[in-house]
């Protein structure tokens, strides 16, 4: 089976996990931890990283940090990980959606202004499976409408749009690091602004909100235990010191799948944009045939031993978003579209040309139902 994801670990993680332990620092408190969110933050040309336990943690805290109240409302895309709307959810907020673009598969920056309200408190732009949004036009409305930006950069460590690394947008932003993840410790996730009053607060919710005074245990308010490990940082600080590598696996990798499925009956994801390069956390393909569904392809694909995966499922048609009878009778025809056709394929670091060559003819018979030579 030709997996759908498979990080690349033969750099120095092994050296530096050796180090963790014959020190016994392996815990929150060792200095990987602080080397860690030093390395992010200046990628990101950011002034403070707050390392967490994982990305979903990071957008938790990210949210809570700007002090919403219940009612307020957040922006977001429909089309994304249900991470989204728990996160906002989460702090008490109400999620207004809106609908992708086709073409980029990223939230429609045109749609958003008909969802601002007096109760519209900030945008959460999430930028999907390597390309970034297009972020001006969302800048300048946030700026007219005096909103605050909540960037998910957690699919495109070393991205830029326009030359600014993704991640340096707005007021707080977060990256994850799940083993998926073209940077990853495992589970992980890291919180970036410039704000340090911010900062301070996300510091303190990630550790149960310590007192600072003489009494560590008289605690400033409510806080989990959100904190990422040494270990896991430790691999962090090997994998970053290889992200341009990385990068460039990524780029090959979408390179070649954009050759080989140049003729497909399939929607391929953007190579070039005039503000970015794809990176290709991801390669996703959309169906072009209506007639034909994406879980059909990926039984076939999965029988012919390559794993892929579906696409983001719409957030308004979730099943526990509906217990609680948010987004009804809404409809977003795109991310719905998207779903039920778009899939993604293996983009393992690992992965070689020939692998790829015959992921692509095997997705060409899947589709045309010619397996005479499979």
């Amino acid at each position: 089976m030709i997996p759908v994801s498979e990080p690349k670990l033969d750099g120095n993680e092994l050296n530096y996990l050796k180090t963790c332990i014959k020190s016994g620092w392996i815990s929150s408190e060792g200095n990987y931890v602080k080397t860690f969110e030093n390395q992010i933050a200046k990628q990101v040309n950011r002034k403070f990283g707050i390392a967490v336990a994982n990305g979903t943690v990071a957008l938790e805290l990210a949210i809570k940090a700007l002090n919403l109240k219940k009612g307020d409302e957040i922006i977001c895309p429909n089309f994304s990980i249900i991470s989204t709307v728990l996160a906002i959810i989460e702090a008490k907020a109400k999620p207004v959606l809106v609908d992708s673009d086709l073409i980029t598969w990223n939230i429609d920056p045109s749609k958003i202004e008909e969802k601002i309200s007096p109760k519209t408190k900030a945008i959460l732009v999430v930028h999907t499976y390597g390309l970034p949004v297009e972020m001006n036009p969302i800048l300048e409305l946030a700026q007219k409408h005096h909103l605050k930006i909540i960037e998910d950069a957690a699919e495109v460590i070393g991205q830029t749009y326009h030359n600014q690394p993704c991640g340096s947008f707005g007021d707080i932003s977060i990256f994850s690091f799940y083993a998926n993840k073209t940077i990853t410790t495992g589970e992980g996730g890291m919180i970036l602004t410039d704000d340090e009053a911010l900062a301070e607060k996300c510091k303190s919710f990630r550790n149960l909100c310590f007192g600072k005074n003489e009494n560590r245990f008289q605690h400033t308010d409510l806080g989990h235990n959100y904190r990422l490990s040494n270990l896991q940082a430790a691999v962090g600080v090997a994998q970053m010191e290889r992200l341009e590598d990385f990068l460039k696996i990524k780029r090959q990798i979408g390179s070649w799948y954009q050759h080989y499925l140049k003729d497909s009956d399939l929607q391929l994801p953007i190579h070039e944009t005039i503000y970015a390069q794809n990176c290709y956390w991801i390669f996703g393909v959309k169906l072009l045939d209506k007639d034909k569904k994406a879980s059909e392809i990926i039984q076939k694909l999965k029988e012919n031993g390559i794993e892929s995966r579906p696409f983001f499922y719409p957030m308004h048609l979730q099943s526990p978003f509906k217990k609680k009878r948010l987004f009804k009778n809404e409809y977003y025809p795109v991310a719905e579209n998207l779903a039920e056709q778009g899939f993604y394929l293996p983009t393992g670091m690992n992965l070689q040309e020939k692998q790829i060559a015959f992921i692509c003819k095997t997705l060409k018979k899947c589709i045309s139902n010619d397996f005479r030579k499979l």
